[in-house]
């Protein structure tokens, strides 16, 4: 399993690049990828990673459920994946 950055042209602003979980080796996912991450720039300069995810309506307020979880609920998971991908973010930088 790899992650590769996709440059938009004429994005948001502090959209850094989007991602994806391209899928390789052996077994039903391979060939696959997993699309929909994106990587934003914050105010103070620091860059975070967002899931591919749904918003839904709670009331007045709006939720995401994203569609990355983890099978036994702890959030840990989640951010383990997310700093999976900026560790390869920034290699990818240092390498270029």
């Amino acid at each position: 399993m790899r992650v590769q950055f996709i440059q938009r042209e004429n994005g948001p602003e502090r959209l850094e690049c989007e991602a994806e979980i391209v899928f390789e080796g052996e077994g039903p996912l391979s060939g696959m990828k997993l699309v929909g991450f994106s990587l934003w720039k914050g105010p103070e300069g620091d860059v975070f990673v967002t899931f591919p995810s749904r918003a839904f309506g709670a009331g007045t307020d709006r939720r995401y459920f994203d569609y990355l979880r983890p099978a036994e609920g702890s959030a840990a998971e989640s951010k383990r994946v997310k700093a999976w991908i900026l560790e390869e973010f920034h290699a990818s930088r240092r390498a270029a």
